[in-house]
């Protein structure tokens, strides 16, 4: 096997950064993976070791992940050294795996300065804890919704990922290769980044200035400014939903024409659609918050609680109450 180049970097002074991976039950693959193995590349790149990095998991003993794969942990949640960096990460029903040990853990350790990041879904850990109050953050768009109405005092955006002081999250997936290639360029510049993503065949490195979901073009499989922008305004407008003939007037168009168009592209009304959007939040709302149905349905645009149960039963062949119960049932199982 032909040896790789050998990017220089300054020497690492005294022992290399240590980094502290927290794994929550049912937590992401992908988003610990692609982590730990930007890392590793870095080690590999530089034919040094620069970093090192350690899993907890609560109890010390082993750690499920999404996949049904079991992970060993290497101890349990104990005391880190201050120059740690701690990342937690989430993945499915995070709010079960935010247990009362971890919540105090991650309080206590806070408390001495220690940086601690969020990976996937892990920013609703930190959130719980208190550690993103007046802070950016970002969460997996799946579970975006639910968590502005639960932390109004965190300064939630779509970005891949966010630093902001002594916290970082990342957005899920392969965004912790962005943020993890940030952090090797920061500590040892660009050249060694690059070659760490170029060991991982990974050529559009995003910033946090860039956002996590396709593009609606993208999503929706049709490329027409118009249609783009009333759907963008009815993804933005859910509470209070705007009528077809407002959102036609501000396109320019006709309601019989904005009416022809999502027909033609879409195979539905418009009415329709956005029907469907507020749905698609309520039930993301019942499956991951505490809130009332009451409150969901007002989350969602819904003046009244039996209207919004007619139609989420018509669009999911089930009432709300009965979702949540479901819901509920298997994650106790």
């Amino acid at each position: 096997m032909q040896r790789h180049n050998i990017i220089d970097v300054e020497a690492t002074r005294g022992a290399p950064r240590r980094f502290v991976f927290v794994l929550l039950e049912d937590f992401t693959l992908l988003s610990f993976a692609a982590a730990i193995d930007c890392l590793r590349l870095a080690n590999r790149m530089a034919d040094q070791e620069l970093y090192s990095w350690r899993l907890l998991g609560e109890g010390g003993d082993t750690v499920t992940c999404s996949t049904g794969t079991v992970f060993k942990v290497d101890g349990d949640l104990d005391e880190m050294h201050r120059d740690d960096t701690v990342m937690i990460c989430g993945g499915r029903d995070v709010q079960n795996a935010t247990t009362r040990k971890v919540l105090n853990w991650l309080r206590r350790e806070a408390r001495r300065g220690i940086v601690i990041g969020g990976l996937c879904t892990a920013a609703y850990t930190l959130a719980k804890a208190g550690l993103l109050d007046g802070k950016r953050a970002t969460i997996h768009w799946e579970n975006h919704d639910s968590f502005s109405e639960e932390f109004l005092e965190v300064e939630l955006t779509k970005s891949v990922f966010v630093t902001d002081g002594n916290r970082m999250t990342t957005a899920g997936g392969t965004s912790s290769i962005d943020l993890f290639l940030q952090i090797i360029a920061d500590q040892y510049g660009e050249e060694l980044a690059n070659a760490v993503a170029d060991q991982q065949i990974y050529s559009a490195i995003r910033t946090d200035q860039d956002t996590q979901r396709l593009s609606i073009p993208t999503r929706i499989g049709v490329r027409h400014p118009k249609l783009s922008r009333v759907i963008q305004e009815m993804e933005q407008n859910i509470e209070e939903p705007i009528s077809p003939s407002v959102l036609a007037k501000d396109v320019g168009m006709s309601t019989r024409q904005l009416e022809r168009l999502f027909r033609r592209y879409l195979n539905r009304s418009p009415k329709r659609y956005y029907m469907e959007l507020r749905l698609q939040k309520a039930r993301n709302l019942l499956m991951q918050t505490d809130m009332s149905v009451i409150n969901v349905a007002l989350a969602c645009g819904f003046a009244s609680p039996s209207h919004f149960s007619k139609c989420y039963r018509a669009h999911y062949d089930t009432t709300p109450y009965r979702e949540r119960g479901a819901h509920a049932a298997r994650l106790s199982v």
